[in-house]
C-alpha cells in the first residue's frame, strides 16, 4: 500500500496515495515516545492498497510523569505507581479520551464511516484504545491493544457503550513483559470477558515491544476488520 506521509504538529498521518481512505486507524504510541513511533511497521503490515487505510499517529502532550522522577515527557496520563491504582489518573485519561474522540470525529467528517475506525495503541496508548473504544457511543471496526491493560476496570460496567459490546479487540502481549505484566495483561483481559466482551488474546516469547509472528497477527486482523 502506498502512501503519502503528513507530519503536523499533533499528529503524523500516513493516507493512501492516488485514492480517498476509506478507513482509518488512530494509532496511539507509549510512553515517552512520540507519533513517529509506529509510522515504520505500516509497510512490514503488506495491506493491500484497495484497503484505501489512513493512518493516524497522535502525539500525546507533554508532562510530568510521577513515577519517571517527575520528569516531563509525552504521556497520555500521569502514572503514579507501576500498580493498577498507580496507573489509573482518571483526570489525564479522561482528557486524552476526549482528544482521542476528536480524532475520530475527524476521520468521520472526512468521510469515514465509524465502523471502519480502528483505535490501536502500545502500552499508554493501549489503554487509551481500550478505555475510549469501550465507551465510544458508535460502533468501532475494531480495537487493537498491545502490551497493554484496561484502566479504571471498576467503571467499565457504568460507562461501557452498548454500540461497541461486540467490538473486534485483539489483545496482544508479551509473556516476559516487565513493564505491563503478563499477569496484568491477563486481568484485564479476564474483565472485559466478565463484561461480556469477546477478546482474541494472542501472547509471544518477548518483553515490552513487539516481534515478527505478532506483526503477522497484527496484519490478518486489520486486513480482517478493513478489507
Amino acid at each position: 500500500m502506498k502512501t503519502l506521509l503528513t507530519d503536523t504538529e499533533d499528529a503524523v498521518i500516513l493516507s493512501p496515495e492516488g485514492a480517498p481512505a476509506t478507513a482509518a486507524v488512530i494509532w496511539l504510541h507509549g510512553l515517552g515516545a512520540d507519533g513517529h513511533d509506529f509510522v515504520p511497521l505500516i509497510p512490514e503490515l503488506h495491506l493491500p492498497p484497495a484497503a484505501a487505510i489512513r493512518f493516524v499517529f497522535p502525539h500525546a502532550a507533554v508532562r510530568p510523569v510521577t513515577v519517571n522522577a517527575g520528569y516531563s515527557m509525552r504521556a497520555w496520563y500521569d502514572i503514579k505507581s507501576l500498580t493498577p491504582s498507580g496507573r489509573d489518573d482518571e483526570t489525564g485519561i479522561r482528557e486524552s479520551a476526549q482528544r482521542l474522540e476528536a480524532y475520530i470525529t475527524r476521520e468521520r467528517v472526512q468521510g469515514i464511516k465509524s465502523e471502519r475506525i480502528v483505535l490501536a495503541g502500545f502500552s499508554q496508548g493501549g489503554a487509551m484504545a481500550l478505555f475510549t473504544g469501550l465507551r465510544y457511543d458508535e460502533r468501532l471496526g475494531g480495537i487493537l491493544a498491545l502490551s497493554t491493560y484496561l484502566p479504571m476496570r471498576g467503571l467499565l460496567a457504568a460507562e461501557a457503550s452498548p454500540a461497541n459490546r461486540r467490538v473486534p479487540i485483539l489483545m496482544c502481549h508479551g509473556q516476559r513483559d516487565p513493564v505491563v505484566t503478563r499477569a496484568f495483561g491477563l486481568e484485564s483481559r479476564d474483565a472485559m470477558e466478565a463484561a461480556g466482551y469477546a477478546v482474541d488474546w494472542r501472547e509471544y516469547p518477548m518483553e515490552h515491544s513487539l516481534c515478527p509472528p505478532e506483526v503477522a497477527d497484527i496484519a490478518a486482523w486489520l486486513r480482517a476488520r478493513l478489507p
